[in-house]
């Protein structure tokens, strides 16, 4: 990772020193066309003002608008464009990618940018604008090309060779009737291949796959993972096509998703800002509501394991395995979790599969448990015989004890796992966001309960062991 950092520091100075240069327009364009949009656009940052204007004049408005999309803050440069110019780069986006750019841009200048876009890409946008985030229409674009039904094989080519001039995603063709109404797909390669007056129903796919506008984001891309394709038709609901969502699209979204989980787990809020770039009162703010609350629990942690004070006075050797306990609540409860969270993106869960998904976690949970434990009861003893000097009633009475706190604290800590995230999610609370922080310390008092309360049931009352 570090490496690819480095290449990309490294080829973004090279095109900056580029750029610099006194080159004229023909070989400077040469030169500059051997690098990846993606490398050019990490580039302009390091420039000043008037070089990124003059690099735009230099480019033209079809490559500066392949260019800005890859920039991390595109509104920024943008804005330092005149609103004509801003406009006529917005213009060449995909309506998604212009759409995504617009949404960041204050609403001044936003409205000061229509004035100068057409009424087709301004009504994209619009349509776009229109759907909620968890809609699978805010994710959709509109470069895709559309064929009509009726054509012959020659007219499809001749309508595929004009769209491409705005239309870069011909890999799959979408086939519509008279009125738009969706028809099915055509691969480009059979449309190759097939004769110029081949009748195009021939080699339409009727059952390609579809989703609707508003279906549900989460729901219609896991499903859209199953087809590998490279792009899927969004129709609305009367059945006319409207947009495609693309596999840069997906990639796009489960990125997204997998960052936002990840932050809600962590107990970190969203934030619009990167976090080299936060202050500390920013991530302050983002980070103290769940560590505050977890301060608190973790206190009712620590009163806990001090009621069981007498417990740890008459065994000291129990506190050497505290961890062991504990991490292993912790690790199958978060396990739990994962696989409960990954579940409920099935909005159609019923109460039925949520108890099986319960017992089944605590299954699994008391099932590993049995053979971790097995394998800690023997490890344990020899350790204590070994390394302590103690004698075999003892070693086995501790290890024996550290085994079932180790069975029962993970059969308990999967139920914990998999109970709490449902049980948000009944209530329609984010069951990441209050899942995961909640659950590590949830565990550990689980963990620390079951330890201590064995401990004294086991070894104090049943085996009277002290020292």
């Amino acid at each position: 990772m570090k490496r690819l950092e480095f290449i990309n520091t490294q080829v973004a100075e090279e095109i900056a020193k580029l750029i610099h240069e006194d080159l004229d327009k023909k070989d400077f364009l040469q030169r500059l066309d051997d690098y990846h949009d993606y490398d050019i656009a990490h580039a302009l940052p390091s420039l000043t003002m008037e070089e990124r204007l003059k690099l735009y004049r230099k480019l033209g408005v079809d490559w500066v608008s392949e260019i800005f999309p890859y920039l991390e803050e595109p509104q920024q440069l943008l804005m330092e464009l005149k609103p004509e110019q801003a406009a006529m780069i917005i213009e060449e986006m995909d309506s998604d990618e212009a759409a995504e750019i617009l949404k960041e841009v204050d609403a001044e200048r936003r409205k000061e940018l229509a004035g100068f876009l057409s009424e087709e890409t301004r009504d994209e946008i619009r349509l776009l604008d229109s759907y909620d985030e968890d809609e699978i229409g805010s994710y959709m674009t509109t470069n895709y090309v559309e064929i009509e039904r009726d054509f012959t094989v020659k007219e499809a080519m001749k309508s595929l060779i004009r769209q491409t001039k705005d239309n870069d995603n011909i890999a799959t063709l979408y086939v519509v009737d008279a009125n738009g109404f969706f028809e099915g797909a055509i691969d480009l390669k059979d449309l190759i291949l097939a004769r110029a007056q081949t009748p195009l129903e021939s080699i339409i796919s009727t059952s390609y796959p579809f989703v609707h506008d508003t279906d549900n984001v989460a729901q219609s891309i896991k499903w859209l993972k199953e087809y590998e394709e490279d792009s899927i038709p969004v129709l609305d609901r009367k059945g006319y096509l409207i947009g495609v969502i693309t596999v840069q699209d997906v990639v796009e979204f489960m990125d997204e998703n997998t960052k936002e989980v990840y932050n809600k787990l962590a107990g970190i809020q969203e934030s619009d800002n990167e976090d080299m770039k936060e202050t500390l009162a920013q991530s302050m703010k983002k980070r103290m509501p769940w560590l505050v609350v977890l301060l608190i629990l973790g206190m009712g942690v620590s009163t806990v394991v001090g009621l069981f004070e007498n417990v740890v006075a008459q065994v000291a050797l129990l506190v050497s395995f505290q961890s062991l306990i504990l991490d292993m609540a912790g690790n199958v409860g978060t396990q739990s979790l994962a696989v409960t969270i990954r579940v409920l993106m099935d909005e159609r869960m019923d109460l039925r599969s949520r108890l099986k998904l319960i017992v089944k976690e605590v299954r699994v949970g008391f099932a590993n448990g049995i053979l971790l434990g097995i394998l800690s009861v023997v490890a344990i003893a020899v350790y204590i015989m070994a390394v302590k000097g103690r004698g075999f009633m003892y070693a086995f009475a501790v290890s024996g004890c550290v085994g079932a706190a180790l069975v029962v604290a993970m059969a308990i800590s999967s139920f914990v796992g998999t109970a709490i995230p449902l049980f948000f999610n009944k209530i329609h609370v984010d069951p990441a966001v209050a899942s995961g922080p909640l659950i590590t310390t949830v565990n550990d008092l689980v963990a620390v309960i079951t330890y201590y309360g064995l401990a004294w049931l086991m070894l104090i009352q049943i085996f009277h062991i002290a020292g």
